[in-house]
Order: C-alpha cells, then sequence, then structure tokens
C-alpha cells in the first residue's frame, strides 16, 4: 500500500499539520517541527505535543507515515569546525523534537564541503555528524535525502550515500529518501521503464532498498543530469508522468511516506488523487 501525501504547514503549531494534511485528502505527510529558517527556535510545548499525537491518531497517521524535515541551514558536512558544531547542535535539537513527537524518522540533506575540503572529507564529517547524534538520541532514523548536487551539495550519487552509510555506526538508523527531482537533475533517467528500472536496481546494488524511508515526489524544471534543484508541478516539467506511474505501480515503493514538494499547493488535492489513481490502474 501507498502512502501518498505533501509537505504541509505547521503555522500555528505542530498539531496543525497532520490536520492541513487529511483536508487534502493524503495518507502522508511532512512537515517542519520548527521554522525552517532559524538556527534556534522555542522548544514544544506539552500541550503542542500532545495534541500532535492526538490529532495523527484520529486522523490515521502512524509515524510510518511521517517524514518530518530538518532546517535548510544544517550544513553537516562543514569545514569550519565551529559552524559544524552549530549544524550538529541545530540537528541534534531537530531529532530530539522528533522523539518528543513520537516520530520515527528525520529527512535532512547530507551537507556541502563549500569548496573548502575534499568530498571525501565532506563525506566523513557527514558520517561522524549522524554518529553523534545518533549516540544522543533514540528510536529516530536519521534519512539522508539525495541532492541534485547544485553547487558544492554531495549526496548526489549513489555511491555517495552509500559512502555516508557505511561510515554510520548504528546502520539500523540511518536511512534513505529519495526525491525524483533530485535524481534526474543529478543525472538519473527515470523516463522509460528500462530507464527507471536501471536506475533503482542501481540504487539497490549501491545502496539497497532495505534503507529507503521516504521518497518525495517532484517533478523537475530542469533536465537530465542538469544539477539544478527546481521543483515542478507533476506531469508540467521534464519528467512528466511515466516515473510517477512506475513508481505507483513498483511495491518496492510501498509502506513509505511519498511526499509531493510540487510547488503549485492548490494543485497537491488534484496531485494526490492522480497518484491514487495510477495506483489503481491495472
Amino acid at each position: 500500500m501507498k502512502f501518498i501525501g505533501a509537505h504541509v504547514s505547521a503555522a500555528g503549531g505542530v498539531e496543525n499539520a497532520p490536520l492541513n494534511a487529511q483536508k487534502i485528502g493524503a495518507t502522508a505527510f511532512a512537515l517542519f517541527t520548527k521554522n525552517q529558517r532559524q538556527w534556534i527556535a522555542p522548544s514544544l510545548s506539552a500541550k503542542s505535543i500532545d495534541q500532535f499525537k492526538k490529532n495523527c491518531e484520529m486522523a490515521g497517521y502512524t509515524p510510518n507515515q511521517i517524514l518530518p524535515h530538518d532546517s535548510y541551514l544544517i550544513n553537516l558536512g562543514n569545514p569550519d569546525k565551529d559552524a559544524l558544531q552549530k549544524s550538529r547542535n541545530a540537528f541534534l535539537d531537530e531529532m530530539q523534537r522528533c522523539e518528543q513527537l513520537g516520530l520515527n524518522r528525520l529527512n535532512f540533506h547530507p551537507g556541502s564541503h563549500l569548496n573548502k575540503i575534499s568530498e571525501e572529507g565532506c563525506l566523513l564529517l557527514i558520517a561522524e555528524s549522524i554518529n553523534q547524534v545518533l549516540e544522543k538520541t533514540k528510536g529516530v532514523t536519521a534519512v539522508i535525502e539525495n541532492t541534485a548536487g547544485q553547487g558544492s551539495n554531495l549526496g548526489f550519487a549513489f555511491e555517495q550515500i552509500k559512502f555516508i552509510i557505511d561510515h554510520v555506526d548504528d546502520k539500523s538508523r540511518v536511512g534513505v529518501c529519495i526525491d525524483t527531482c533530485h535524481a534526474f537533475a543529478a543525472g538519473y533517467d527515470m523516463l522509460t521503464q528500462d530507464a527507471f528500472n536501471k536506475t533503482f536496481d542501481d540504487f539497490d546494488r549501491i545502496v539497497g532498498f532495505s534503507f529507503l524511508k521516504g521518497m518525495h515526489l517532484n517533478d523537475s524544471k530542469k533536465g537530465l543530469g542538469s544539477h539544478v534543484d527546481r521543483h515542478d508541478s507533476l506531469g508540467k516539467g521534464t519528467l512528466g508522468l511515466n516515473p510517477f506511474r512506475f513508481i505507483m505501480k513498483d511495491i518496492r515503493f510501498d509502506g513509505i511516506p511519498l511526499i509531493l514538494e510540487t510547488p503549485d499547493e492548490q494543485l497537491w488535492p488534484e496531485e494526490i488523487n492522480l497518484l491514487k489513481g495510477m495506483e489503481k490502474e491495472s
């Protein structure tokens, strides 16, 4: 069974996110547990935590259907010692927020070398960051999101993701989120069934489907191998609808949150219904 949703607003409190997801017919959702543009945010109140859990239960969302996302400011591979520690502290706070909310995964962008250290050095810093935070938390999996490879961002190649995982001590608490736009921009073709099969056979061989904990379903404004991260609404970009049809008909993507981050929120109910229809096609 596919869990399909979108990255919904948590404005007014995290407890509003499951209600916003329910309104658009989602069976999964993503959220920020704090303002994603700020380093420090007020702690979650006991009232918000309790109401979030009640609203999730009322709307039928289990932790396996929820994919929280961390702050865009965090860079777990930052070569600057002080900036790295700031990111690690913020990431720990994000993981602890997920713990408090009873969530079991946190999606994050791995990091950037900023053209100051080698790719391998940066990847090692990312793995070290994950190890440090996992030691201080429990029950929450750190979910590495693949990137488009824009600028100095790493994690765009499956081999880079594997390298990070290989250097994480507790592999039971590290996972992967594949963003379709990012993968296509990074050079992974999904336009035909054969190309799609090759891409995800490669993913399984290099990383392993056992690590897949979620997906972001986004069309791409830019072309294959562009290394430009620009999302588009489903069927309106360079990916078109076929890759999403392949995903919806492939049982390897069952049981994880499949999250829209497409730019037009007004289209989310329509896009969710479109994806649900694809799943039912014979």
